[in-house]
């Protein structure tokens, strides 16, 4: 185990240090595109106004033939394409692939400094983080990249679940997890075909009526993820970074989604995958703050300037603990405002001024408490 005190230095001479705190953006979707389609590339700027986080995928549903289009797409994106204030992520393949280790040292090479984050796939312990920490500061030190790259771990393997504990605290480059239903369901053999959300024979039914065995009996379909997703946001929540709901597959199901999404928000998500556009605007209506809410945190901020003391607003005691609840919301309202002009409006905030933060690291309470936008 590392000393405490060497935690946050440099793996390499000089590497940037790496971060103390994870810097809190707006993250509601992480939008998926494949850049070995030149399309995508010329769309890329339009796309990115209208998404959170935009992440150029290299793996999975990019065929082999296409792996190096891919990456060339994504590093001219990066190098051309003006993204505002989205954050530019990508997948690369997996740890045992022979592709990663070209994504690593093409990506920070060409475009380190353009890039937020790499969500590396299949992680399945505190190991694999290790070797992409120290490769990753081998190649900041070597073309003088000046902020240190996060690292999201990508949740497949039932080892991963079972050892996201500790992969949440091995590095403090990591950023957050996201779970990935498909695979996860593979390895754990269980009997489903769907990616994300839940099935119809996964059910709970009530008990029968004593001598009324012809009785119908109520039945509710239940989440086999819900367990799960728990763990991690625990486990992301303790560390101090941020979980995401990963895909959801159906694309024309944007009831379904809808419902998944909200359900993983109300555990504490912050945001999800998007595949396709329409998944964007699902996303965007789930992990945005309630207006009533956000007018609500500003009064609280008002009354109580400097978070100290103790407050009875609308009949709700307010104190330090529910002061930095606000502030985190306030400034993710700030953010999005920022973003757009539609939620400027609903939540009374100009689309000028200061935004930013991080992931509150003393009031327990991450960004993951936000309350619905319905």
């Amino acid at each position: 185990m590392r000393n405490p005190r060497d935690f946050f230095k440099p793996l390499c001479q000089g590497a940037p240090e790496p971060q103390a705190d994870i810097p809190f953006t707006p993250s509601r979707m992480i939008h998926f595109l494949d850049f070995s389609n030149e399309k995508m590339v010329a769309k890329a700027g339009d796309i990115a106004q209208k998404t959170d986080i935009l992440l150029g995928n290299l793996e999975d549903a990019v065929s082999v033939d296409n792996k190096e289009a891919a990456r060339a797409g994504l590093v001219k994106a990066g190098r051309e394409t003006d993204l505002g204030q989205t954050a530019l992520w990508t997948r690369v393949n997996a740890l045992d692939s022979p592709w990663v280790l070209d994504d690593l040292t093409a990506l920070v090479g060409e475009i380190g400094d353009q890039l937020d984050v790499i969500m590396v796939p299949k992680v399945e312990g505190p190991w694999d983080i290790h070797y992409v920490d120290r490769l990753l500061a081998q190649l900041e030190s070597r073309h003088e990249v000046k902020k240190p790259l996060l690292v999201h771990a990508l949740l497949e393997t039932p080892l991963g679940v079972a050892n996201l504990e500790e992969i949440a605290t091995a590095s403090p480059r990591m950023q957050g997890m996201s779970f990935g239903p498909a695979d996860l369901a593979a390895s754990r053999r269980m009997k489903t075909t769907r990616v994300g959300g839940g099935h119809p024979g996964y059910r709970v039914i009530e008990d029968p009526e004593t001598g009324g065995e012809d009785s119908a009996r109520t039945s509710y379909q239940q989440d086999p993820w819900h367990y799960s997703i728990a763990r991690m946001v625990d486990a992301c929540t303790a560390a101090g970074i941020l979980p995401f709901y990963g895909p959801y597959g159906d694309i024309e199901d944007t009831e379904g989604c809808e419902t998944q999404f909200r359900s993983a928000f109300l555990l504490g998500c912050v945001g999800a995958w998007s595949l396709h556009p329409v998944q964007i605007d699902i996303a965007k209506k789930v992990f945005s703050p309630d207006p009533e809410e956000v007018k609500f945190a500003k009064k609280v901020l008002e009354a109580i300037p400097d978070g100290a003391g103790v407050q009875m607003i609308d009949g709700k005691m307010q104190d330090d603990a529910t002061w930095k609840q606000c502030k985190v919301m306030v400034t993710l309202a700030e953010q999005l405002a920022e973003k757009d002009p539609e939620l400027a409006e609903a939540y009374e905030m100009s689309s000028n001024g200061e935004h930013g933060g991080t992931l509150p690291t003393e009031s327990g309470t991450p960004p993951s408490s936000l309350p619905s936008s319905s």
